[in-house]
């Protein structure tokens, strides 16, 4: 990731204020009626391409948009990344912008060259993804007079930085938008962030109808055989990177509790990173390392939840993850942390259980119940996947983010 200190960002929005920008918007906006009938050219714009939340639901996204009414263009501030070639294979143009600071000579340099292309691809929308767009593009959006700029949080509390929070919390001053990925984000967003409520909209992560499908036997068989797991397990997986933040060590403390009352328990951690050989070992320290199966990276089509009896994320922070909504689109219970926008996703004693985080008894205590009452998970399960299709499926959200972008565009245009 890119980053900032925040007193060169102050010294580099001090060339125009908002103000100030919002006549080239207007300018740029003054159109015939039969140009504001084309299709409008959007530039999605994300820090990396890397494999994570945020950047799997942007390139998810653009595959998903309506090509007959938007034109898709995507920034990337890092040179290379997998998820490129998803955004290639859709035809979609990259434009990439490698910066290390946001601020400084290569900043300035890249942001007059953001300028030039937004102005000559004429792009009527930007919508950024994450903090470093938030800051870095939304202002050269504006500064190039593009009619319409989104900002986004889809994130709780995991901006390490008080200067990049603060410089961040400035830059939604640019945005006509700012889109939150659940209600308690958006709730955050107007009481914590002073973003007025009526530019605030919630558009949730989504899954798609594959999400809905489990895999065949074969797969399931080859899966569980790779990774050593014996046919008649009882498997409670967790899909996430292996990183601190999401806490897997509150979950191994918690098998290994209950190991010892459920023989044919297995762990199954789907994901990587630099978490992964301090698991390992504190697996081997509490004597469950037989139980704990690391799958490492996969991709998510398949949906794997379907190949877990229970799902489980333990997270310290979450602002809204894609992992639970496709727990609940498997029809799995969920056993969650009570962080973040995780209790818009899973109602407790309905779709699943929520804890406390860093509570490895209390982790086991929900697993438990869980795993003792089968008829219990069959029923958390199916609420979970009515949930899924009704508020979290991508012929409803995809619809709802389309609207937005026309939404505001014409506002602009008016």
């Amino acid at each position: 990731m890119v980053s900032t200190n925040g007193g060169g960002m102050t010294e580099t929005a001090a060339i125009a204020s908002h103000e100030g920008v919002a006549g080239s918007s207007r300018r740029w906006t003054q159109r015939s009626g039969a140009a504001a009938k084309r299709r409008l050219r959007v530039l999605f714009a994300i820090d990396n391409m890397g494999i994570g939340g945020t950047e799997l639901n942007a390139v998810r996204t653009a595959e998903r948009v309506d090509r007959a009414r938007f034109d898709l263009f995507v920034l990337c501030l890092q040179d290379r990344g997998p998820l490129l070639a998803r955004y290639e294979a859709q035809g979609i143009s990259a434009l990439r912008l490698p910066i290390r600071r946001l601020y400084g000579p290569t900043a300035l340099r890249q942001g007059w060259r953001l300028m030039r292309f937004l102005r000559h691809q004429r792009i009527d929308i930007v919508h950024c993804h994450d903090v470093y767009d938030n800051i870095f593009t939304t202002f050269w959006s504006r500064l190039a007079g593009v009619p319409v700029v989104i900002a986004s949080r889809r994130w709780w509390d995991e901006v390490p930085r008080r200067a990049l929070r603060t410089v961040n919390r400035r830059a939604y001053r640019f945005a006509d938008s700012v889109i939150a990925n659940s209600a308690t984000v958006a709730d955050l967003l107007v009481q914590h962030e002073g973003v007025p409520a009526r530019r605030v909209t919630v558009i949730p992560n989504f899954v798609d109808e594959r999400a809905f499908t489990p895999p065949s036997s074969e797969a399931r068989q080859a899966f569980f055989a790779e990774l050593g797991v014996p046919a008649d397990a009882i498997v409670v997986g967790c899909i996430a990177g292996l990183r601190p933040v999401k806490d897997h060590a509150s979950l191994l403390h918690a098998a290994a509790g209950l190991v010892r009352r459920w023989p044919p328990l297995r762990l199954v951690l789907v994901g990587d990173g630099e978490a992964r050989d301090p698991l390992r070992a504190l697996a081997a320290r509490l004597g469950i390392a037989d139980r704990v199966h690391f799958a490492g990276t996969r991709p998510n089509d398949p949906n794997l939840h379907h190949l877990f009896d229970v799902s489980i994320l333990c997270s310290l922070s979450e602002a809204f993850p894609n992992s639970i909504v496709e727990a609940m689109a498997a029809a799995r219970p969920v056993v969650a942390t009570r962080v973040g926008g995780v209790p818009d996703a899973v109602v407790d004693g309905t779709t699943g259980r929520l804890v406390e985080p860093r509570n490895p008894a209390a982790l086991a205590a929900a697993l438990e119940a869980l795993l003792a009452d089968s008829e219990m998970r069959r029923a958390m399960g199916r609420a979970g996947q009515l949930r899924a299709r009704a508020q979290f499926h991508a012929d409803g959200v995809i619809p709802a983010l389309e609207s937005l972008y026309e939404r505001l565009y014409a506002a602009r245009m008016r």
